[in-house]
């Protein structure tokens, strides 16, 4: 540790003075706008100080898929345009990092699969065009776990074929039990890396998140994560698990910034290329800051489900009662509730999910959950939802198709056969059984059973469930540990968005003498559909209450 600071101090007295007087360490998105608009800071000094934070502390995290070799060129170019009294909006000369499964110009685009990873695709996402036209230079492309966790069973998270394993940077040592793989001993948090952006190798990232991978990623890595209604943000130019349920969001280390990113990455006027974004009208000009309010969580009526999110309840069908966590969790969610009620925020507690409770397995969103792993197969499937099995196949199938000729593979079913022939290569290191369940279906004849099940998981979440609850009690959100229950949320696209809160234990039988660091955990809080900027004064309120977050020391 002592050997890097001095190394770091050594390279850092190459920089301009300019540069070696303001560090990226921390740094707000605001904080930097005004030291470059105070002729402080250029665009090309912070890249600079950026990149040499990723070549000094790469090794140990591994955080990034790629650089952009034209990054520094391209803060020259703002820097030029900033000198000449243009700024082009709230992230002019912003490094962002962007997750391999979103395509952007001049860089490729591998989803962490082999074989994508020469593929550079023929358009860029949406999202990227909008941020390049705020002003933001795209420095990276971060790890993430394969295909967006949607490659095998077993696959740890924040492993993929191209990358190799990514680790937690507030832990970053490999899992020491005999039966360890490589993988790291602290959990990442789903298929975003939040890594990165914990050892500030650049502003802020995005992420995409079908399930938890965003809310996941930011409350393991002490970030704040938000994931936006389903089509707040264009999903065009991303990779797909399903449609149904994919969406992109902020990964940063404070609310403002959340703010900012959400309204640079939120076009102007729905995007003809996914009709989604028609879905929720945006705030004027976009402005996610003006609902940056300490008092935000005055009055503001808030909901606690605790049956199976905090402490454990038994399913239909099931034995032994399931979820709930571990004790310190729970004591964490106790403090969190004590400061929003200090803050004058009203608290229901319990506001139990009806659809979470009942003893009804046909009604029971928790026990009635996605085809996943073995028991999703043909057959043995009658017990779940096949609406990201099949969602898969046809979003997937269709994003190879808008690749033209720059597509490796035409269809699920060839990228399967690619993946057998080069399985020597390491492309399949933990199997493919996810796409080899996503496609199983037919489009045609199965289309019957993902309209019913999906339109179960949308009135079982929504009308029945949590709306239910939201609507009886006049609630402006949930209160949650961390990523648990997110993936609910997730089936109708709610949005949701975790502040950094505590630290609990990393349990496990860990061999004697091998001491686990603490894990970071958030408190997240999540709303019905268009419900963003009300989450984010929410939110805001919550964190300069609290101001838990505990930077790295790298």
């Amino acid at each position: 540790m002592k050997r890097m600071t001095l190394i770091s101090a050594a390279l850092v007295a190459f920089l301009p003075a300019a540069a070696a007087a303001f560090s990226v360490v921390e740094a707000t998105i605001p904080e930097m706008q005004a030291a470059m608009r105070d002729g402080r800071l250029t665009s090309r000094e912070l890249v600079t100080q950026y990149l040499v934070r990723i070549a000094f502390y790469e090794g140990r995290i591994n955080a990034v898929l790629g650089v952009n070799a034209a990054a520094l060129a391209e803060a020259e170019a703002l820097d030029a345009e900033r000198a000449a009294g243009k700024v082009r909006g709230p992230l002019h000369g912003i490094p962002i990092a962007l997750k391999d499964n979103i395509h952007a110009d001049g860089m490729p685009t591998t989803a962490g699969a082999l074989a994508f990873a020469d593929l550079r695709p023929p358009y860029e996402a949406t999202l990227t065009r909008n941020l390049r036209d705020a002003g933001a230079i795209i420095i990276a492309k971060t790890v993430l776990t394969e295909l967006a966790n949607w490659m095998a069973f077993d696959a740890p998270n924040n492993y993929s074929a191209v990358g190799g394993f990514s680790f937690n940077p507030y832990d970053p040592r490999r899992d020491p039990r005999p039966t360890g793989d490589g993988r790291g001993a602290m959990p990442t948090g789903s298929s975003s890396s939040g890594a990165g952006t914990a050892a500030n190798f650049w502003a802020a990232s995005v992420g995409t998140e079908t399930s938890v991978s965003v809310i996941g990623p930011a409350s393991f890595n002490m970030l704040v994560g938000l994931s936006p209604t389903r089509g707040r943000v264009s999903r065009h130019g991303v990779v797909p698990i399903t449609a149904d349920q994919d969406r992109p969001g902020p990964l940063v280390r404070t609310v403002t910034d959340a703010a900012i990113l959400l309204g640079a990455l939120e076009g102007a006027a729905p995007d003809a290329n996914d009709p989604e974004t028609k879905r929720c009208a945006p705030p004027p000009g976009r402005d996610y800051t003006a609902y940056l309010k300490a008092d935000g969580l005055k009055g503001a009526r808030l909901g606690v489900p605790r049956a199976w999110f905090v402490e454990p309840y038994r399913l239909p069908g099931r034995e032994k009662p399931e979820g709930g966590g571990p004790a310190d969790q729970t004591a964490m969610l106790k403090d969190a509730i004590a400061v929003l009620k200090a803050e004058g925020a009203i608290i229901v507690d319990p506001a139990d999910i009806p659809t979470v409770t009942t003893q009804d397995h046909t009604r029971n969103i928790v026990a009635w959950e996605r085809c996943f792993g073995p028991g999703g197969f043909r057959g043995k499937d009658d017990h779940c939802s096949y609406t990201i099995k099949y969602g898969m196949k046809r979003d997937f199938n269709a994003w190879l198709a808008s690749l033209g000729t720059a597509a490796p593979v035409k269809t699920l079913t060839e990228l399967r056969q690619w993946n057998k022939t080069h399985e020597a290569a390491g492309a399949m290191k933990y199997g493919q059984g996810q796409i080899d369940l996503a496609d199983e279906p037919d489009l045609v004849t199965d289309k019957a059973r993902y309209d019913t099940d999906r339109a179960r998981d949308l009135r079982l979440v929504g009308p029945e469930g949590f709306d239910a609850v939201a609507k009886e009690h006049k609630l402006a959100a949930f209160v949650l540990i961390g990523s648990r229950g997110v993936n609910l949320l997730s089936k109708p696209g709610y949005p949701a968005i975790t502040v950094p809160f505590g630290l609990v234990a990393n349990g496990g039988d860990w061999p004697a003498g091998f001491e686990p660091k603490p894990m970071p955990m958030g408190i997240t809080f999540a709303g019905a559909a268009c419900t963003d900027a009300r989450l984010i004064e929410i939110a805001y309120a919550f964190e300069q209450a609290t101001m838990r977050r505990r930077p790295l020391e790298l």
